[in-house]
Order: structure tokens, then C-alpha cells, then sequence
């Protein structure tokens, strides 16, 4: 299997080890999302991962109808996103627990069905087949940290980061351009693996700016989940700031 989709089973695990340890009553706990419980949380993976098995199965478009058919136009992914998680709100922790399981298993077999070089459709465009998969595992990452902080459970970093910080470098381009704004010049990352070991994200041609640190960190800071004024991050060159900003763990 590829390494891609191992890792996503990893990750699912994961989150699934928690979620089999808590009670009905940790469900409803608040998380970091601002104004979802972890239920919230987990019903937006399970919905998004129904998406992703439409776009790998060819039925995306299908999947994105049922899913929000009756809704009002939103003005952005966000509110979409909020939208689909009110409207089903309500089912019991049980019945969530197995549909994101379900979900979680058939978006693997689903990936592993095809070539995963293959161009797939996603929200704001195509990707790749294996591009899908690694916003999967940064998605699903960024959200079993939104779960562990709930109910007090302590993760450690993995080598997973990996494929997260390739993809926020690699996206950097995209996350500039939805900002409005352009880049200098290529960006190197050159970070510090979970095992002390180093991770670099290199350009063709030369880097005018670099960032440099703990891989954990700048996932963190990537998925939004903490300034990079609270780490030890450091980038140098014309975009610095710019690219400790913007920067992004999903495509």
C-alpha cells in the first residue's frame, strides 16, 4: 500500500483510540472549533470524508448535492462547511461514532481503488488522487488534536508531519493566491522532525526565503491552530512574515 495511505490509516486510528475511550458525556465537551463540540467535530470529518469517497469514485458531484441539497448559497467554504454540520446535528454519539468509522474505512478503500496520480475533483479545483489523501490525514490530524485537547488526552508528534508540512510548503503558492497576494520568490522549509531528524522542503532553484523550526510547530501554525509568535519558528527573507501568515495545511 502506499505510503500516503498508510499513513492516513494511521491517523485514523489515532483519533480512533480516543473516540472508542470516551463516554456519551465527553461528546459534548467544547473544542477549539469555535462553537463546536466534539461531536460537531466529528461529524465534519465524517461529512468530508463522504466527499472525498465521491471525488475518488467519480460521484462528487453527486455526493456534494446530498449533502447540502435545501441549503442556502454560502458565501464561502467556511459557512458551507458550518451549514452541513447544524443541519445534522443531533444524532447520538453512537450512530457518529460508526458513520465516521464507515467513512474513514471506505475513503481508504476508495483511494487504493486507483491510481492515485489520477486528477480527482475538490472543493476549490482538481488535485491529485494522492493530494486528496494527504489533506485527508492533515484534516483529520488538525481535528484529532481539536478532540484530544477536549477530553484531556496528550498526543505526541509522529513522522506523519511529514506529509503535513510537504503539503503546506507545496501550497504555498495556492494560500498566496487566495490572499491576494504574490510570492518574492521560492521558500525553502527546513525543519526539525518529532525524532530530531531533518526534514527539507527544497525549491527547484534558489529559496529567497527560508522557515525553519520544529515540523510540529509549523504544522500547528499551518493548521491554525497556534500563532507563530507562540513557537520557535523562525523565516528569513522578503516574505518572512508573509509565509508564517499565510501558510496552510489543506489544498
Amino acid at each position: 500500500m502506499d505510503e500516503v495511505l498508510t499513513a492516513l490509516i494511521d491517523q485514523h486510528a489515532e483519533l480512533a483510540g480516543i473516540l472508542a475511550a470516551m463516554g456519551d458525556a465527553e461528546w459534548s465537551r467544547p473544542t477549539r472549533c469555535e462553537g463546536w463540540d466534539v461531536s460537531d467535530v466529528v461529524l465534519h470529518l465524517a461529512q468530508t470524508d463522504e466527499l472525498a469517497i465521491g471525488s475518488a469514485e467519480g460521484r462528487y458531484d453527486e455526493v456534494l448535492y446530498r449533502l447540502g441539497a435545501g441549503l442556502p448559497s454560502a458565501a464561502s467554504v467556511d459557512e458551507s462547511v458550518a451549514a452541513l454540520v447544524q443541519r445534522e446535528r443531533g444524532t447520538t454519539p453512537a450512530a457518529l461514532h460508526r458513520r465516521w468509522a464507515s467513512s474513514a474505512h471506505a475513503l481508504v478503500t476508495a483511494l487504493d481503488a486507483g491510481d492515485l496520480s489520477r486528477r480527482v475533483p475538490w472543493v476549490m479545483g482538481e488535485l491529485s488522487a494522492r493530494t486528496l489523501a494527504t489533506t485527508r490525514i492533515a484534516e483529520t490530524w488538525i481535528h484529532t488534536g481539536d478532540v484530544a485537547d477536549a477530553v484531556g488526552v496528550e498526543l505526541a508528534d509522529t513522522d506523519r508531519l511529514r506529509l503535513i508540512a510537504r503539503l503546506a510548503w507545496r501550497t504555498l503558492p495556492y494560500a498566496f493566491s487566495s490572499a491576494g497576494r504574490d510570492l518574492t520568490g521560492p521558500v525553502a522549509f527546513r525543519l526539525t522532525s518529532p525524532g530530531g531528524g531533518a526534514w527539507e522542503f527544497l525549491p527547484d532553484g534558489p529559496a529567497v526565503t527560508t522557515v525553519s523550526g520544529p515540523a510540529g510547530e509549523l504544522c500547528a501554525v499551518a493548521a491554525r491552530r497556534r500563532p507563530a509568535s507562540a513557537t520557535s519558528l523562525r523565516a528569513e527573507g522578503p516574505d518572512a512574515d508573509a509565509v508564517l501568515d499565510l501558510v496552510r495545511t489543506y489544498a
